[in-house]
């Protein structure tokens, strides 16, 4: 019994961390792997996902934290953190 719920929830995770899921990808490949973490998501899979490509990472976040050394230094949806203006002067280029 206690294999087939550990089978279970390794074929079908309710959370799944990535770390850098685009780093060093063609931006063809990353933009699949974008729409399959939606994809995902919209079948109840959650995920925490650790990104440099903020705006990528933020596109697809229901929530998002901007670190700093380390340190949180600002927390919002992600259509919030991409429209404050701290965001795009420092983390997106604009």
């Amino acid at each position: 019994m206690w294999i087939t719920r550990d089978a279970d929830l390794i074929l079908h995770p309710r959370l799944v961390l990535l770390d850098e899921s685009s780093l060093g990808l063609a931006p063809l490949f990353v933009d699949l792997i974008f729409k399959e973490i939606q994809e995902m998501n919209r079948n109840n899979m959650s995920f925490l996902l650790v990104e440099q490509n903020a705006r990528k990472g933020l596109s697809v976040s229901h929530r998002g934290c901007v670190l700093e050394l380390g340190r949180n230094r600002l927390t919002g949806t992600g259509k919030e953190l991409l429209n404050n203006k701290d965001v795009q002067r420092l983390y997106l280029g604009g």
